[in-house]
């Protein structure tokens, strides 16, 4: 299973108080907002704008927030500009990693991003450094109570899934960008509710890690994510369950 999905493993399992739902709010606003202005403010005809929309209903965004970050999108409401900014570097163990950020400070952005960076041992690149590591996928995590095995297969594969994985407790669906929404869609209407879904930059290979490199890895990780200009962070490391168990509670 990728780094990815096992980042997502351990987010899931902290505790989500009023000052992180709030984050999370400040990002999936910034999302909509830009999705809006640059595809327009109709979800039906904006595919960005759409998955935006779905994420920030997962997360129980009130609907009035989510029209009025629309409408700030469209100019029909005044509001902050965001540019969209990817940096690539490396951090500990040759790990590559992409950060996506919208902001409205690009050069408050990357000082920041560079000081994490350099705070867990890693370094930022040049761009298209590691970019080319990943591809646009979507990536539909399921846990092993919701539906069997057979079943999960047969909802993905029917509908043009391009791979099902399964590892421990969680089956990890890998769908291509154009069939995000119909897959996503299906598990929906064959009842069973995925643990996560979003598009993300899949890695083409992973890094393998030990104990000490993977805990720093994920503490950046972590630390970038906490940034509140940053949207996601995608990285190639691996790390093996008997490890993850260890270090998982001590990741801020």
């Amino acid at each position: 299973m990728s780094g990815h999905s096992k980042w997502a493993t351990i987010k899931r399992k902290k505790a989500k108080v009023d000052a992180e739902r709030s984050k999370i709010f400040t990002k999936l606003i910034r999302e909509l907002v830009v999705s809006a202005r640059e595809g327009g403010g109709d979800p039906e005809t904006n595919p960005r704008l759409r998955t935006a929309v779905s994420a920030a209903r997962d997360a129980n965004m009130p609907a009035a927030n989510i029209d009025k970050a629309i409408k700030r999108g469209t100019g029909e409401l005044p509001g902050v500009t965001y540019d969209e900014c990817t940096f690539e570097g490396y951090g500990p163990g040759g790990v590559a990693l992409l950060v996506e950020s919208l902001t409205d400070n690009r050069n408050r952005t990357t000082a920041e991003v560079r000081h994490l960076f350099n705070k867990y041992g890693g370094h930022l690149g040049e761009p298209g450094s590691v970019a080319y590591m990943f591809e646009s996928r979507g990536v539909i995590l399921i846990d092993r109570s919701q539906a069997a095995e057979d079943r999960v297969l047969e909802v993905a594969l029917e509908n043009g899934a391009e791979d099902v994985r399964s590892e421990g407790g969680q089956f990890e669906v890998v769908v291509r960008p154009d069939d995000f929404e119909t897959i996503r869609g299906a598990f929906s209407a064959a009842g069973i509710t995925p643990q996560l879904a979003e598009m993300t930059k899949y890695p083409k290979t992973t890094v393998p890690l030990d104990r000490d490199k993977a805990e720093t890895v994920m503490r950046l990780v972590s630390a970038l994510e906490d940034n509140d200009d940053v949207q996601q962070v995608s990285a190639n490391f691996d790390i093996s369950d008997d490890i993850l168990r260890e270090i998982e509670d001590s990741i801020e």
